[in-house]
């Protein structure tokens, strides 16, 4: 190799050793005589002095120096100078007093600093991206997301799972978002499809009596990006044979507690991980994704305001809907400008306003609480008895602020979800440096579209119905609850799975429920089928994530941070400007044509 050593590994041992080291200047000091280069590598950096008394050829390489230059350098490991030493650096007490020096590959000046952490606007970085990973933070995040992979990999082995790879080509089938098609060139007019997820030939590998199998799969969905969504992502994809649902969660919390306190020793995590049903959480929480890191749960207030006399609440209660509200906690004193803020808050989610109930910090407690104390539009209309239930209900007290929504429930319960996590941002309630996981389970496994006018999966058309709730998908498929579970943290799902349907009788079933024909039936899924009639066992996975686990480890607000080349926030790569027009020749050997846009 081209060079002995790494920039990162030198230390007091090596003092008195001849090393050669290669790298980028991550800076350059001219003292007016002595030439210092820190000198980086992905292992860490390294201080060389170019001294012109030692080597005059060797020193005018230096004075040629500049940041990015790429340069291999060789001389003898010294100790510092005491009072220059540099406890910063794990390399901080030694320099190579360098006798030899040369530049590989000079670099022009870069679009921003690499050896700063400054801000840099985002779509620059993505630009130049193979510049913004060579940054201290960006490095970090890929070799964060390298131990977190090793580890699942190391785990998942010791415990008799067996990798294997899916295609990437195959047949477009419903998994919950549009496709990415592929034409082919040796079948006109038909289309391979990116996986969504390999569900299907997962559930085939378990038939195929594989029992235990997991891959790092790359799954494709063409879908609008958020901060934690991306059209091409990585996820863990396991599954089992002969299993239940806690055979699952069990290995999961298993794997998770030992992987943070493996590559994250640091951060604090709750064991052991709690587990709520989907009603549980909506109605405690309003999502089936709750940062758990923090309280402010939703209280419902219909029965104690129904008769109040306000319009706004005995409106909704009226016509079917809730009244329900959250306590942030110190809030009472918020002016009539933070107030307004929530409140278009609350309306900009979908909420027809934000009824606030201001609590008098002068009280001392709910006992000592007068009307007079109390500021919202809704107080001249409840009792002071009413409002004590309210804040008892919410958890609030003297100096508090009740935020109530009222409405139907779809919207009610949303909002103040929002507005629980706006509340524990402003106020800091959420740990930083703590992980909160949850499972959530007891998923329905319809939901009516409305739109459609036909039965849809909450999750997919794969997920079993729970044993005892089969009868129902005859007389009343709204009240069937899935095998499907999902483990959440910090408000982010990073990991749904279910037990399988693996039975042709009851998947058939399914489908007609979801609208499918007999014809369609075949045609779409005709192979999975016929395979249930061959001894499929009972067979159950899950799919982490890998990179919101990465980007939740890191403290980055997007996985755009913890993937090497990600797409920007309308799926564009820009460093490869794609996607990009193709030649007619490409266009005509798919037995495509473009249709011209009509004004």
């Amino acid at each position: 190799m081209l060079k002995s050593h790494s920039c990162g590994e030198l230390n007091e041992s090596h003092v008195g050793t001849r090393v050669t080291l290669a790298g980028w200047v991550n800076r350059r000091r001219d003292h007016g005589g002595l030439i210092f280069i820190d000198l980086r590598d992905r292992q860490g950096i390294a201080q060389v002095v170019f001294n012109p008394e030692k080597s005059r050829p060797c020193h005018e390489v230096a004075s040629k120096l500049r940041n990015e230059y790429v340069v291999r350098a060789s001389g003898e490991v010294a100790r510092r100078p005491p009072g220059t030493e540099n406890p910063k650096l794990a390399t901080g007490y030694v320099e190579v007093i360098a006798d030899d020096a040369q530049i590989l590959n000079p670099s022009k000046t870069p679009p921003f600093y690499i050896n700063d952490e400054v801000e840099v606007e985002e779509g620059l970085r993505l630009k130049y991206r193979y510049l913004d990973l060579r940054r201290p933070r960006m490095k970090e995040n890929l070799i964060l997301r390298h131990r977190v992979v090793k580890f699942i990999r190391d785990f998942l082995d010791a415990r008799g799972f067996i990798e294997v790879e899916t295609p990437i080509l195959i047949k477009s089938t419903p998994e919950g978002a549009r496709d990415y098609l592929v034409p082919s060139r040796l079948s006109p007019g038909k289309f391979y499809a990116l996986p969504q997820s390999p569900q299907q030939l997962k559930q085939l590998l378990m038939v195929a009596g594989v029992e235990k199998y997991y891959q790092i799969a790359r799954c494709f969905r063409d879908e609008d990006t958020r901060a934690d969504r991306q059209p091409e992502f990585t996820q863990l994809d396991l599954e089992m044979s002969f299993v239940d649902e806690e055979d699952i969660l069990n290995l999961l919390e298993e794997l998770f507690t030992g992987l943070v306190e493996a590559v994250k020793p640091e951060t604090g995590i709750n064991k052991p991980f709690p587990r709520l049903t989907f009603a549980q959480a909506m109605e405690r929480y309003g999502t089936d994704k709750p940062d758990l890191r923090f309280g402010l749960e939703i209280g419902d207030l219909s029965h104690t305001v129904a008769q109040s006399g306000f319009t706004i609440f005995s409106s909704a209660i009226s016509q079917g809907g809730r009244v329900k509200g959250i306590c942030a906690p110190g809030c009472g004193g918020y002016t009539k400008g933070q107030l307004d803020e929530l409140n278009q808050l609350a309306k900009s989610l979908g909420a027809a306003g934000l009824v606030t109930m201001s609590l008098g910090t002068s009280a001392g407690n709910l006992d000592g609480l007068t009307m007079a104390m109390i500021k919202s539009v809704a107080a001249k209309f409840l009792t002071l008895d009413q409002v004590r239930e309210m804040a008892q209900r919410l958890g609030a007290k003297a100096g508090d602020l009740m935020l109530i929504v009222a409405g139907k429930e779809e919207i009610v319960s949303p909002v103040l979800a929002e507005l629980r996590q706006e509340m524990g941002r402003r106020l800091k309630l959420a740990p930083a440096d703590q992980l909160a996981f949850a499972f959530i389970t007891d998923f329905p496994l319809f939901a009516w579209n409305e739109d459609l006018g036909h039965w849809e999966v909450m999750h997919h058309p794969f997920t079993a119905p729970r044993d005892e709730d089969v009868p129902l998908l005859d007389t009343a498929p709204g009240r069937v609850r899935s095998r499907h579970y999902d483990m959440v943290c910090n408000g982010y799902e990073i990991a749904g799975g279910s037990i399988r349907i693996h039975t042709s009788r009851l998947q058939r079933k399914v489908f007609r429920l979801l609208g499918y024909s007999d014809e369609e039936v075949k045609e779409r899924f005709g192979h999975l089928l016929e395979a249930f009639d061959y001894g499929a066992p009972p067979h159950g996975g899950v799919a982490p994530g890998i990179d919101r686990i990465v980007m939740i480890l890191s403290g980055e607000e997007t996985i755009r941070e913890v993937i090497p080349f990600p797409k920007n926030q309308n799926a564009v790569d820009v460093l490869f400007d794609a996607p990009s027009p193709v030649t007619e020749e490409q266009l005509a050997e798919l037995h495509l044509c473009l249709e011209k846009e009509t004004d």
